[in-house]
């Protein structure tokens, strides 16, 4: 179970494959699950009555099918939590659920450094992009693939679609030019550092190359969970709400950049570009923005100098490193062989 927002781990496959590894993190959440009461959110004792009821024992169980809440037991003969009980049973929960993610979100941050460090050792350039259902992520990236491939662009470009049933927009990106590999989350609604790297293991993407990850459509839990990725790329379309980014404030404040797409609608919507992008930055201050059309190809070019110039950094970056590396071997000779002479 995802601790973020409650959804199931369900079963995992990568290509059509099932990953293997994920069992400790998924026999933690289904042994931990939270009560309703407290995974649903919100205030009021008779909510809190109708999903929990407190055990003898002090421990939580779900009221049984048909149950009203009132649980009888030998504690309290009318069935009724005290306050005081109450209140200890919903901070006893919240701790174990705060306990659980902290765990879950650990062993996801160790893939995510495993990752991150063979995309550095390799020179790749990876990037999450993330929005809701709908915002025309295949789409822009197809016509990103078609662009790079239009400029006879040598850069190889790899990618990772994440959704939860079908391999359609797998085979979309395939028809573009580009190798991709789809990761089925099942219930799941994210990726994670998991699952991501059984995919670049199976995609095996070249050094010095562009990795584009497209995650499953959701502005809630893609935020929490690093997959070691160079920058988080937030698509927002003109056919959604403009305070999007006050509403999933998480996500936003996550991303490097965000890309306002279906710009050719606007004369058809009513959308304010710059309060969208006024709210994006009220929540992050230093978000870059560009306006893009998946269908006209406005905004591309922009879109296309932001990825030339990331893989372009990343690579220098790995011939920076590699450089280090060299000149500290010179040194250890010198010193090993004057040690020797000495």
């Amino acid at each position: 179970m995802c601790t973020t927002c409650g959804c199931g781990t369900g079963e995992t496959r990568v290509a059509g494959r099932v990953v293997p590894g994920q069992e400790e993190v998924q026999q933690a959440a289904r042994g931990h699950a939270p009560p309703r009461s407290t995974a649903l959110g919100g205030g009021g004792a008779q909510r809190r009555m109708s999903y929990v009821a407190l055990a003898a024992d002090g421990e939580h169980r779900a009221p049984a099918h048909g149950s009203t809440g009132h649980a009888h037991h030998d504690a309290h003969p009318h069935g009724h939590l005290r306050a005081d009980e109450e209140v200890a049973a919903e901070a006893r929960t919240a701790s174990r659920m705060v306990q659980i993610e902290r765990d879950i979100l650990a062993k996801n941050n160790a893939y995510a450094t495993q990752n991150r460090r063979r995309f550095d050792d390799q020179g790749i350039f990876a990037l999450n992009l993330v929005s809701s259902p709908g915002s025309g992520k295949t789409s822009l990236l197809c016509r990103t693939i078609a662009a790079l491939h239009a400029k006879r662009s040598k850069l190889p470009i790899a990618v990772i679609e994440g959704d939860q049933q079908s391999s359609h927009d797998a085979e979309r990106i395939r028809a573009s030019g580009a190798p991709a590999v789809q990761i089925n989350t099942g219930k799941g609604c994210h990726l994670d550092a998991h699952m991501v790297g059984h995919a670049v293991d199976e995609l095996a993407p070249a050094d010095d190359s562009l990795l584009l990850i497209e995650n499953v459509g959701n502005l809630v839990c893609p935020a929490a969970f690093d997959l070691g990725e160079a920058h988080k790329v937030v698509i927002l379309s003109v056919t959604e709400g403009e305070d999007k980014p006050l509403k999933y404030s998480g996500m936003f404040a996550a991303a490097s950049l965000m890309l306002l797409n279906k710009i050719d609608l606007l004369p058809h919507v009513s959308f304010s570009v710059e309060r969208a992008i006024a709210y994006a930055r009220q929540i992050n201050p230093q978000l870059q923005v560009i306006e893009v059309s998946a269908t006209t190809g406005e905004g591309l070019e922009q879109w296309l100098a932001w990825l030339i110039a990331g893989c372009t950094a990343r690579q220098e970056k790995k011939q920076g490193t590699m450089a280090a590396l060299r000149r500290r071997i010179v040194e250890l000779e010198v010193q090993a062989a004057a040690a020797a002479g000495g």
